[in-house]
């Protein structure tokens, strides 16, 4: 330690970092902790989740950002935006920028987030970032990205934003490959602004990491109803460009089956991968991310952390430690990333006050999926992939049972599957008021009712009570960001009455925005109630 501080260097400004940033700062502000921030954006920390919706046109930049710097810096943090780090010099404790700048640590914490996948297709470079490729390409590939042609882009940052809005605009002809939750998140979106949307995907139903058949068949029927075009079982093998005043332009995706898809901007929604350049070259081991322990510390180097989307938790066991291929990946989610930044704040603070710190860190089970659009409702989490009739492979596989229903005409469908009594899994699509439900048993691990299909009541004319209080003071509110209803309501009764007021007091909403349409019904409730005693 310097002057009886503990030297922290946070490489990574994203919504991850600045939350390690913002909880470091009452250590900071007491003088026990020296941190330095490190973002390779210029621009402020935004949320990346909601960055579709930028693009679209629902939402300005300013809605998106999560945490003004200058903060930080009244608070006796150092922040560098605009800046790379090149190097980790592990032997030394320093960190290199790309100025030649070296800063000191004691602690590294790696936020460096994730990229955006460029799939492989014949008329597009994909970069390397495997450890050879990296060592011939040295620092200049340290949070480099893809050299995309005109017409074809990602969307992960502001500036991939403002280049979809101008096409989102002018009704421009656009592709979305990959039918995740994200990409089809953005369709809707760009579909409703006036722009003429295709998806194409290779699957037989869209959203296939989360949602079994019926339910993705269901799904893809209400994108065609809301005019998106979508091509299912359509591998993409080539993109074919146009001249466009001496350069070339995008002009259509070309499929393994012939098919040639014009249009005037193909955006590519084909998943994230982390960035782990800088702790590969580090010689720091990597997989699906910097691998780390259950502590958020790096295999290699007890003085290095990771966290959020460049984090790959293994326990380190000898058994993991002789596997080639680790198991597991990084989440991919908001929530997940605050808890561990939450959780590291406070043992880097404790670590520099010299007081123990026995809290766990958080452990993770399947995160509840949701598509965020106002007329297309699919909740979902956990293996739906099991089928009504499927037995257990051995003894020592559990007996899962399974309930399903089906009203494709209308576009409801539910899929739950339980195991004694208690839900390990679901898919839910045009049924809001099931999904609320379901969600509340799934996060309580509490058990559904004997006849499943009391559940269906819920969304139908004749509405029953929830068995799971909605408005309970422990019910989960947030799931990114833990708010529960008591914080919500305690909130209202100070004055904070709008879902704006509640994100800045709470935290609540400010994460992939699907709790927003409960916080209006909090508000409600509790203003009501409020008003009533008044």
């Amino acid at each position: 330690m310097s002057s009886g501080r503990l030297r922290v260097v946070v490489v990574g400004f994203g919504p991850v970092g600045a939350r390690l940033c913002e909880e470091l700062l009452p250590a900071v502000r007491s003088g026990t902790v020296e941190l330095t921030v490190i973002g390779a954006e210029s621009d402020a920390p935004y949320n990346r989740v909601l960055i579709a919706e930028l693009a679209a046109g629902r939402a300005d930049r300013d809605a998106l950002l999560l945490h003004d710097p200058a903060d930080a810096r009244a608070a006796g943090a150092r922040v560098v935006l605009g800046t790379r780090v090149v190097a980790l010099d592990r032997d030394a404790r320093c960190a290199e920028l790309e100025t030649g700048e070296r800063i000191p640590y004691d602690r590294v914490v790696l936020a460096t987030g994730a990229r955006a996948n460029v799939p492989t297709l014949a008329g597009l470079d994909r970069p390397r970032y495997d450890e050879a490729a990296l060592r011939r390409t040295g620092p200049a590939a340290i949070g480099s990205d893809a050299l995309l042609p005109t017409g074809v882009t990602v969307l992960r940052d502001i500036a991939d934003a403002e280049r979809v809005h101008r096409a989102v605009r002018a009704g421009a002809r656009i592709t979305v490959l990959g039918a995740g939750v994200l990409g089809l998140e953005f369709a809707l979106l760009a579909a409703d602004a006036g722009a003429q949307v295709s998806v194409l995907h290779h699957g037989p139903t869209p959203m296939p990491r989360n949602l079994d058949r019926g339910a993705g068949t269901v799904l893809a029927r209400a994108l065609k109803d809301r005019g998106i075009t979508v091509f299912a079982h359509s591998r993409a093998e080539a993109v074919a460009f146009r001249e466009n005043g001496g350069s070339r332009a995008f002009d259509a995706v070309v499929t393994a089956d012939g098919n040639y898809l014009r249009g005037d901007l193909l955006v590519l929604s084909c998943g994230i991968g982390a960035r782990t350049e800088l702790a590969t070259l580090a010689g720091l081991r990597t997989a699906a991310g910097v691998v780390v322990d259950e502590q958020l510390r790096s295999w290699s180097d007890e003085a290095v952390y990771a966290i959020g989307d460049c984090a790959h938790v293994v326990p380190r066991t000898a058994e993991n430690e002789a596997l080639s291929r680790l198991p597991g990946a990084p989440s991919g989610l908001i929530g997940p990333g605050w808890r561990q930044a939450a959780w590291l704040a406070a043992r880097l603070a404790a670590e520099a006050a010299r007081i123990r710190h026995d809290d766990p860190a958080p452990i993770e089970s399947d995160a509840v999926v949701m598509l965020k659009d106002d007329d297309i409702d699919v909740v979902a989490v956990g293996d739906v992939d099991i089928e009504l009739w499927d037995q257990p492979l051995s003894e020592t596989e559990p007996l899962r049972h399974v309930a399903q229903w089906a009203d494709p005409m209308h576009g409801r469908y539910v899929k739950m599957v339980t195991h004694d009594g208690v839900l390990d899994a679901f898919a839910c699509v045009g049924m809001p008021r099931t999904a609320a439900e379901l969600t509340l048993l799934y996060d309580r691990r509490g058990e559904l009712p004997s006849d499943r299909s009391l559940l269906l009541r819920l969304d139908g004319a004749d509405e029953i009570s929830s068995a799971a209080d909605a408005f309970a003071p422990t019910a989960t509110v947030c799931s990114c960001n833990g708010v529960r209803v008591q914080r919500i309501a305690d909130s209202i009764a100070a004055g904070n009455d709008t879902v704006a007021c509640l994100g800045r007091d709470t935290r609540a909403g400010t994460g992939c925005g699907g709790c927003k349409g409960r916080l209006v019904d909090l508000i409600e409730r509790f203003a009501v109630a409020e008003a009533a005693s008044a």
